[in-house]
């Protein structure tokens, strides 16, 4: 089974640690599948896989089936009920966008319309070392040599369903586990098994990190792996309050980097506090005077009672819209949003539609290469 059932292959690439790559890997995913697609992770950062707790799935197991492994399903393909609003950013309505600033419709038919319709989202599964260890705090400490072995069997033994992209969220660096999934993908690719589809180079703006992350760049020339493109991550920042923005960081160092390697640049991704909100706590993000509110202040409890009772009352309308059980989806008892799926309430977070704009620009860049053929 293997990678059979799987279309295309983009890694989550970056020469230095703590850029931010599994928080962009998950959203990739996020955004990957509200335009529709079905989507799996694949989580090869073997001594540190973040991927379960992003996703609000520590407890989650993989199950061993006759023919190999099992991916846990973060949510089925289904329809999510009608989202009929966007954060703040800057002072505005942080509509979709693509890479240039520009203003993107919520989805592919160009229709405004279909922002107030009841949306079809793809599947979501993702497999990852954190699946098997008893807890959140057992260290792996393996010698290269197990490591390679790891890898191949998570691209050899997982049953994966039919999946339009497979993300793969690596370690820094350009090691034991890089080579090994290199090798393996590039021997795998032709016209007739999964492509490998390029990489997506992580950064920040510092000079420190972009100097690390040129050596990624390099690496994948050497060993043939295309360059999607470079997201620029921690880009700024976002006040939760009033949707400001800063550099705090500085900004353009992504920018430059791609451009003297001549590869696309995707973007920046600001960092935005609700996003840390929406995977450590489950809640849905809030800006404005609703995050004002959440942290005590310009409310009274009276009003805040009315605005939990209406929360509620809207939350089952949207469970029962939603079909959800037990198994599938981030849960959450918080502000009455234990059934919401992740990728739902993903969708109020200022970031969501920057990541559109790039998963637009990664489906387009991937379906021209297709039809260019092999």
């Amino acid at each position: 089974m293997g990678l059979d059932n799987v279309k295309n292959i983009v890694l989550v690439l970056s020469g230095k640690g703590g850029v931010g790559k599994s928080s962009i890997t998950t959203q990739l995913a996020l955004t990957l599948s509200l335009a529709g697609h079905s989507v799996g992770i694949l989580d090869i950062d073997l001594t540190g896989p973040s991927i379960p707790r992003l996703l609000g799935l520590e407890d989650a197991k993989i199950k061993q089936a006759p023919g190999g492994w099992l991916p846990v399903q973060v949510h089925p393909a289904q329809l999510l009920p009608p989202f009929d609003g966007f954060p703040l950013l800057n002072g505005k309505e942080n509509l979709p966008q693509d890479g240039e600033g520009k203003g993107l419709p919520l989805h592919p038919d160009g229709t405004g319309a279909a922002i107030l319709t009841p949306r079809p989202i793809g599947a979501l599964y993702a497999i990852s070392l954190g699946f098997l260890l008893p807890s959140r705090d057992s260290a792996v400490v393996w010698r290269g040599p197990k490591k390679t072995a790891m890898v191949r069997q998570f691209l050899t033994d997982v049953m994966w369903p039919e999946l339009d992209y497979l993300l793969v969220d690596t370690p820094p660096g350009t090691s034991d586990e890089h080579i090994s999934l290199a090798e393996s993908l590039l021997q795998q690719t032709s016209a007739s098994s999964p492509k490998l589809a390029g990489a997506v180079i992580v950064t920040t703006p510092q000079a420190v990190a972009v100097s690390d992350v040129r050596k990624e760049l390099s690496f994948c020339r050497k060993v043939g792996i295309g360059v999607l493109g470079v997201v620029e991550n921690m880009s700024g920042y976002v006040c939760e309050c009033c949707g400001e923005g800063t550099d705090l960081f500085g900004k353009g160092g992504g920018k430059e980097m791609a451009e003297q390697f001549g590869v696309r640049f995707l973007g920046g991704v600001p960092v935005d506090g609700q996003w840390g909100v929406l995977v450590e706590e489950g809640r849905r993000p809030r800006y404005g005077e609703d995050a004002v509110r959440d942290e005590g202040g310009g409310e009274s409890d009276e009003d805040d009672d009315e605005d939990e009772e209406g929360g509620a009352s809207g939350q089952e309308e949207r469970n029962e819209a939603n079909g959800h059980n037990e198994d599938a989806g981030h849960k959450s008892p918080v502000d009455g949003q234990k059934d919401e799926l992740l990728v739902d309430k993903y969708q109020s977070c200022s970031l969501c539609s920057i990541f559109e704009g790039f998963t637009k620009q990664l489906t387009d860049i991937v379906d021209k290469s297709h039809a260019k053929g092999p």
